[in-house]
């Protein structure tokens, strides 16, 4: 064989060596339902539901339930700082449902300079809605195919048709100080998990305040310690 065959054959088993890794690499990152939503930098929306419980004194007699939209966008590549590896995404909801569950309405006892008082107390179910129109959210580089962890920070607006928290009773039997609108900024963190391209389960886990920022004569304010949210979610 000339030396000329022989380079041909070699160059020949070269580039059989190089395609199939290039085509592996490619088809690998194609299959990463996590890696699509990375480079196409996607839009995301689904629904979800959020169950919580408040914590402190009363406040743990306190569950939340609520029903609602998400949608995001990611804004940015890959950015590069270590273990802090991400994307940030732009988000927001609408929750139509929403319920607070508090102890029935009652007799309260206070004591206040050495004095005891009892007072008409509400309490009870309390219906309303929220929107959260700014969510911000860390999504964290990852190798795994199926899972995309996050962490947020996040502020929304809670309506209530009546005043909450419930508060001593004023004439009439009418909540007292507190107010129909509070505010609810909130963090924390969850994943993604994709069941195929495109398609996620997802599970956060948030810790919100909610207060009237005084817009009522009283603002007691709710911490609600924890709060599961779980939805679907669809990325184009």
């Amino acid at each position: 064989m000339t030396s000329t065959a022989k380079f041909l054959v070699l160059m020949m088993l070269g580039l059989s060596a190089c395609v199939p890794a290039s085509t592996q690499a490619k088809k690998t990152e194609n299959d990463s339902p996590v890696a699509q939503v990375r480079n196409d930098k996607s839009w995301e929306y689904g629904p979800f539901v959020n169950f919580g419980n408040g914590i402190g004194g009363n406040r743990s007699h306190y569950w939340f339930f609520a029903a609602g939209g998400q949608v995001g966008k990611i804004l940015t590549p890959p950015v590069h700082a270590g273990i802090l590896s991400g994307q940030f995404e732009f988000g927001a909801n609408i929750m139509p449902f929403w319920q607070a569950y508090t102890p029935a309405a009652g007799e309260r006892t206070f004591e206040f300079q050495g004095q005891t008082y009892t007072y008409p107390f509400g309490g009870g179910t309390f219906t309303g809605a929220s929107i959260t129109p700014v969510i911000f959210r860390w999504n964290f580089l990852t190798r795994s195919p199926r899972i995309q962890p996050w962490f947020q920070g996040a502020g929304g607006l809670i309506y209530t048709t009546h005043k909450f928290p419930p508060d001593i009773l004023v004439e009439k039997g009418t909540p007292g100080g507190t107010s129909v609108w509070n505010f609810s900024p909130q963090g924390g963190v969850g994943i993604h998990y994709f069941t195929r391209p495109k398609r996620s389960i997802d599970l956060g886990v948030n810790a919100i305040h909610i207060s009237s920022a005084s817009l009522g004569d009283r603002n007691p304010g709710v911490n609600a310690l924890w709060q599961i949210q779980l939805g679907y979610t669809y990325w184009k």
